[in-house]
């Protein structure tokens, strides 16, 4: 387990033969297959759990230990066993490593280059800093609820002179009450839709609702990852944000961001970091499919900024049933997967879905 055994050869080979995002190997995240299937796979010091989120596959097997843990409460998510909403976060990490966005942006270093440790996670990389708000701390909460065994104690490693992240639960409550909270509520709230006497798609429209509020949360305490993104270029800074952005409409609609929803998103994001002179919907690297996600992100952004915040409250307002979320949730599909759809007919659309809240 956790051997990095022909990974220079599988990353050269996903970014040379094609232009599209990396997403999937064999069906599941990139590298899947090299993580800890359990905990005992894992570092563990003086009875301690001891990964090193720095190192790509410990990383990727937080999530994969997560999954298998709370399988057995998502149900309602469906009958296959991808259904989880939480298989989106190691698909997004798998999509970071391979489209170089892990890599240590300053090139102080050669973690995550080709020409050093592919596996590294630089402690430089944005990317890198926000994802850690949404694998690191999922995990410390998942193991105080108790899904990793009863009395389970996880110390995170650190790179020696970092001290901007926490590695503990008590320390990431500190530091992050708010999501640690509410990835504290997801969890509890997994174990009580057992007993629920909701109807199934109560049960998972409230399941998918506590999943987004923790990670948006964790994304909104990700700003302490910011000054990272001095390290790189304005077009990517510009796609950074625009992403951040659109979560939230994700997030409002309860998207489940199981396997396959979440390759059909994922799949037409930019497969390298974006570089000086990049203008989306030109860029001649990049699929067409690419240049229009850019594109899309851009302008829902750039509209909610002109507007003051607006589209995103008014986005939130609508996304205010089960029934309307899923209105918006095919909404979404139409506006970032649809060249042909008009962006105005997304904002007149908003603008009648809130009138039937």
């Amino acid at each position: 387990m956790l051997r990095p055994l022909g990974l220079c050869l599988l990353l050269a080979c996903a970014v040379s033969l094609t232009s599209s995002a990396v997403i999937l190997e064999n069906g599941f995240p990139i590298l899947w297959q090299q993580t800890a299937a359990q905990l005992t796979d894992l570092p563990n010091q003086d009875g301690v759990l001891n990964p090193d989120p720095w190192h790509y596959l410990h990383r990727m097997s937080l999530y994969r230990l997560i999954i298998a843990a709370t399988d057995p409460f998502m149900g309602t998510m469906g009958t296959n066993a991808t259904d989880s909403p939480i298989w989106g976060l190691p698909l997004q990490l798998g999509w970071e490593l391979t489209s170089g966005r892990l890599v240590d942006p300053t090139a102080a270093t050669t973690c995550g280059m080709q020409t050093g440790d592919t596996m590294c996670i630089s402690t430089q990389s944005w990317w890198g800093c926000v994802n850690y708000f949404v694998s690191v701390l999922p995990f410390l909460s998942a193991a105080q609820q108790g899904f990793m065994g009863e009395g389970t104690q996880v110390q995170m490693q650190v790179p020696v002179g970092v001290e901007d992240y926490c590695t503990t639960y008590t320390d990431c409550a500190t530091r992050f009450p708010d999501p640690m909270a509410k990835w504290d509520a997801f969890f509890q709230g997994l174990k009580a839709a057992a007993d629920s006497p909701q109807s199934d798609l109560e049960k998972k429209d409230s399941i998918l609702g506590l999943f987004w509020a923790a990670q948006q949360s964790s994304m909104y305490a990700s700003a302490a990852c910011n000054a990272r993104q001095s390290h790189y270029s304005a077009p990517e800074v510009s796609f950074a944000n625009s992403w951040m952005n659109s979560a939230e409409y994700i997030a409002a609609a309860h998207f489940q961001s199981n396997i396959q929803n979440s390759v059909q998103f994922m799949t037409p994001l930019p497969s390298r970091v974006l570089k000086e002179g990049d203008e989306p919907p030109n860029i001649a690297d990049l699929s067409q499919e690419e240049n229009h996600t850019l594109s899309i992100f851009s302008w829902m952004r750039n509209i909610n900024s002109l507007l003051g915040g607006s589209l995103v409250r008014m986005w939130r307002g609508a996304m205010c049933s089960v029934a309307t979320r899923e209105k918006g949730r095919a909404l979404l599909e139409q506006v970032l997967l649809n060249p042909g759809f008009a962006s105005t007919t997304f904002l007149s659309i908003i603008a009648g879905m809130t009138t039937g809240c």
